[in-house]
């Protein structure tokens, strides 16, 4: 496995165990959708990416179905809330609940675990 999908995974994991430790709604929902993309991209490291087209940027909740059929289902799932995502980081407050938040991480968690066994690394927990 290249070593960009571990690093990615690391990554990951690091930045969920960073939304499980903070407070904030917001910044949990970021942390654990930024990590769902670090997984998404490591799926994409290992097995490739499609070739761009022009110089517009490659969504990954786009491309993944495609790369790996067996997450569409995750990716649509992530892809939803990339808005939500991009409304935080723009600064809007009451985007998010806690219980949105923490179903997220919860989410991304799983993703994780089900992008490590894929990939062959343990999940860890």
């Amino acid at each position: 496995m290249p070593g960009t999908a571990l690093e990615l995974i690391d990554r990951a994991r690091h930045g969920l165990r960073e939304a499980v430790d903070t407070a904030d709604q917001d910044d949990r929902y970021v942390l654990a959708h930024l990590s769902a993309l670090r997984s998404a991209a490591a799926v994409l490291a290992v097995r490739g990416r499609p070739t761009r087209r022009g110089s517009g940027r490659l969504n990954v909740w786009v491309v993944l179905p495609k790369i790996a059929p067996e997450l569409g289902e995750w990716a649509a799932y992530f892809a939803a809330g990339a808005a939500r995502r991009q409304a935080i980081e723009a600064g809007r407050s009451g985007v998010v609940s806690t219980r949105d938040a923490d179903d997220l991480v919860r989410a991304a968690t799983d993703f994780l675990d089900v992008v490590s066994t894929e990939l062959g690394v343990l999940p860890i927990r």
